[in-house]
């Protein structure tokens, strides 16, 4: 075996059992979490961690939470660490920002005050995301000690699209960093600099909608590190479906925006862009993959015919 036969085996190392409990975790919990933002968008003061106020808020995050299942549910899927480590590691930075968006604002978590389910809810928010938070940051180590070197790149990323990732993952970055660390000394009203988005905030839901953004661009930020089409499916899919998620949400909600506000259509825009993008990278990914799978047995064949001389010898 040639040496870069051998770095790309080591580099592309399985998918720990302890990474998969990690995803599986997730998996649940997002679902969990989808499901009592969408389905009780006016009844949070009820049953979820903290009262959110506004609707448009418990969708938003409810429909970005339906991405994240929809990313920890393919990463299932994958056996590889180089497929699903862009994944994991946007989970892993998502959580430890909520873990600290929570630990900022816990006085809002139902954790002493609400129904039981209320309660229920404030405390498996907040042991769940210490416990994941400690746990992507093991498991993350983990893989990358086994072997998570930069793998060759098979499909370079054509410059359009690093571009243009760029550029998205720049105005994500900097909108949930304005929401995120704009509300982390407020406790009643969102801070002034925050009204740029689309519909009312409240401190803590505008730290967790930054959160969502942050990762997102970080998210961007790791794909175009990686530079290989082949190993964007998962990140591809997930931004998709973000943003096609969030545009739902916004037409659901429309009656509750203004038409007139120039923001809401720049937000609007930019979902788009971010479904397109991710479309593309989704249907690059899996045609990099299809081509991969195709020039593998001729590979072999090659490999088969060129070694049958030296059996002789």
């Amino acid at each position: 075996m040639s040496r870069i036969n051998r770095v790309e085996q080591i580099s592309s190392s399985a998918v720990d059992a302890a990474t998969r409990v990690v995803l599986i975790a997730f998996t649940a919990f997002t679902l969990l979490a989808t499901s009592a933002l969408l389905g009780g968008a006016a009844a949070t003061d009820r049953y979820f961690a903290w009262t959110i106020r506004a609707e448009p808020n418990s969708a938003f995050l409810g429909a970005a939470y339906g991405a994240g299942f929809v990313l920890s549910a393919l990463a299932l899927r994958r056996d590889r660490w180089s497929q699903i480590r862009v994944g994991v590691v946007t989970v892993t930075v998502f959580a430890v920002l909520t873990l600290a968006a929570t630990s900022i604002h816990m006085h809002r978590l139902h954790l002493m005050t609400g129904g039981p389910m209320a309660r229920f809810a404030a405390w498996v928010w907040l042991t769940v995301y210490i416990v994941i938070s400690v746990a992507c940051v093991i498991v993350v180590g983990r893989q990358e000690r086994r072997g998570g070197g930069r793998e060759a790149v098979r499909r370079p990323m054509p410059g359009w699209l690093t571009a243009l990732l760029a550029a998205q993952g720049v105005i994500l970055c900097a909108a949930g960093a304005v929401l995120f660390f704009g509300d982390t000394t407020v406790h009643h009203m969102a801070a002034s600099a925050t009204g740029f988005w689309p519909w009312p905030l409240t401190p803590l839901t505008a730290q967790a909608i930054g959160v969502w953004l942050m990762s997102l661009g970080f998210a961007a930020a790791a794909a175009i590190w990686q530079r290989d089409l082949s190993r964007l499916l998962l990140p591809a899919v997930t931004y998709a479906a973000f943003g096609a998620f969030e545009l739902l949400v916004a037409l659901r909600y429309r009656a509750q925006m203004s038409a007139d506000d120039g923001w809401l259509w720049a937000y609007v825009t930019v979902l788009i862009a971010i479904v397109a993008t991710g479309g593309y990278g989704w249907w690059a990914a899996r045609r990099s993959i299809e081509a991969a799978r195709v020039r593998r047995p001729a590979r072999r064949r090659a490999g088969v015919r060129a070694g049958a001389p030296a059996a002789h010898l």
